[in-house]
């Protein structure tokens, strides 16, 4: 392999393949990102790509001017191999990498396209020649049989023909090798158009899956958002619920405080029955007491008229206390004058005295 196969360009990715029954969905080829790499072949003058995983060879894809390289996201590409019958898929760990090897798909096919043009003209320019050769190879033997001499022919005919032979020979290999390579092309052309028409029936199903899938997610759509409004109605009604126990809660917290308020006003209600039954003791002890605050009443009033006389007795002395300080005070004021005219007497008897 390392004789006829010259790496062009290496990366490394993780390989699928489209499962052969569906033809929808991808089936792994490795269990990691394996190496893949453009190879051209010398011995039959193509492009392939070629991935190992191990022993076992799990891409040897010959690259033709037809196929195409397609990006389906920023990591994944696939191209469809018609001679294997499959489509193979890599995946990528950057969008670089993808980006590298789509271009170097691109350079191959260029140049896939070159190699098979530059063998076809080969093929017809062989062609061509050896018809050539048919028509010029008896007029040739005769022109040298007519100007020749005996002699001359037998030094040049052996060569001459051992040549034409060899060349004769070479020419029907080739015609042998291009007609069997017409028919090899011929059965890969019918290949390629059986590939086709599968592979655009099987685009055609994809097609109608894609749209199937379409409308089921249009339902499954559609039933989410009417699953998503049943929610939100029975959330609506659990709040509702928690609303209604949270009220059932308060109420038979208020009937625990009113049945509690209930039992008091028994307990008071037979406190007042107990009570009831004192009552005509506490009439008759009311009626004592009453006709004792009638006669305390009574003393009361008697009292009250007896302190107004005496407020008026005490009026009255009054009165008359101050009617004596006058009448004192103006006693006190001729004895005081009688004093100091005693004085005054006591004076003259003591000035007589002393004169006789």
């Amino acid at each position: 392999m390392g004789l006829f196969l010259h790496p062009i360009f290496t990366t490394r990715a993780h390989v699928f393949q489209i499962d052969p029954n569906t033809k929808k969905n991808w089936m792994p080829a490795s269990k990691q990102a394996v190496t893949v790499s453009y190879f051209y072949d010398v011995t039959r003058n193509s492009y392939r790509i070629i991935s190992v995983d191990g022993a076992k060879v799990i891409i040897n894809s010959t690259i033709t001017p037809n196929m195409t390289f397609t990006k389906t996201s920023q990591k994944f590409g696939q191209w469809a191999d018609s001679r294997a019958n499959t489509v193979f898929g890599l995946g990528f760990s950057s969008e670089q990498q993808l980006t590298k090897f789509a271009e170097k798909f691109q350079e191959v096919k260029e140049a896939a396209k070159i190699a098979k043009d530059k063998t076809q003209e080969k093929i017809e320019t062989s062609s061509n020649h050896s018809q050539e050769s048919g028509r010029e190879t008896p007029s040739s033997t005769q022109a040298s049989s007519v100007n020749g001499t005996d002699d001359e022919k037998a030094s040049h005919a052996g060569p001459a023909n051992t040549h034409l032979k060899s060349e004769n020979d070479k020419l029907k290999i080739a015609l042998t090798q291009s007609a069997a390579n017409v028919k090899k092309w011929e059965i890969e052309l019918q290949t390629l158009r059986e590939s086709n028409a599968r592979l655009t029936t099987a685009l055609q199903e994809s097609a109608a899956s894609v749209e199937q899938w379409k409308r089921q997610f249009s339902i499954c759509r559609d039933e989410n958002d009417r699953l998503r409004n049943k929610i939100d109605e029975l959330e609506e009604q659990c709040s509702e619920i928690n609303r209604e126990k949270e009220k059932n809660t308060q109420l038979k917290r208020r009937i625990e405080e009113l049945e509690a308020e209930l039992r008091e006003k028994e307990t008071e209600l037979k406190d007042l029955r107990k009570q009831s039954e004192i009552i005509p003791q506490l009439m008759s002890e009311c009626e004592y007491v009453s006709q004792k605050l009638e006669a305390a009443e009574r003393d009361n009033q008697n009292l009250e008229d007896k302190v107004r006389s005496l407020k008026t007795d005490i009026e009255e002395s009054k009165y008359r206390q101050r009617h004596l300080k006058v009448e004192l005070k103006s006693f006190l004021e001729v004895l005081d004058g009688k004093i100091d005219d005693l004085h005054d007497f006591r004076r003259g008897l003591s000035k007589l005295g002393t004169d006789n």
